[in-house]
């Protein structure tokens, strides 16, 4: 079986979109306080691999709206709003455990340097911030499960 050339070029592309960012910055040398060239240098990492995943997906992407076009029912729009409900469900749980950690862990790491003995309650609030992520995949599961 011979490699096309979308089939050689693409992870080539990828590995470049990757790795010429990262590059550059360490060429120059990592400036701590240069925090735009931090900045312009994850999202030229993110839109590359983004775009080399379309690039890899678009048949897919292409076969699987042609299936969808074809098999088109009345229940595909409750299935739709079903699986975005439990992508927001997700979302917005993942966002608030965010939030959450952000605000108990550097709290948490100041008490246990003030207190050893405080690791203990210390960590229990950062995993109280934690558990808000794990409610909003059980209900996604259940929403996924209910379709």
């Amino acid at each position: 079986m011979l490699l096309s050339t979308k089939e050689i070029l693409l992870p080539l592309v990828a590995v470049i979109l990757v790795v010429g960012p990262l590059w550059i910055l360490l060429r120059k040398g990592i400036n701590t306080t240069n925090a735009k060239t931090r900045i312009l240098a994850q999202v030229a990492i993110f839109a590359g691999v983004f775009l080399v995943v379309l690039l890899f997906q678009a048949h897919s992407y292409t076969a699987l709206a042609e299936e969808a076009s074809k098999t088109a029912a009345t229940g595909d729009l409750a299935k739709g709003l079903g699986f975005i409900a439990a992508g927001l469900s997700v979302g917005g749980a993942c966002l608030g455990a965010g939030l959450a950690v952000a605000s108990a862990a550097p709290a948490a790491i100041g008490a246990v340097s003030e207190n050893g003995d405080n690791f203990g309650r210390a960590i229990i609030f950062v995993a109280l911030g934690e558990g808000v992520a794990i409610y909003g995949l059980l209900i996604s599961i259940l929403i996924i499960n209910a379709l």
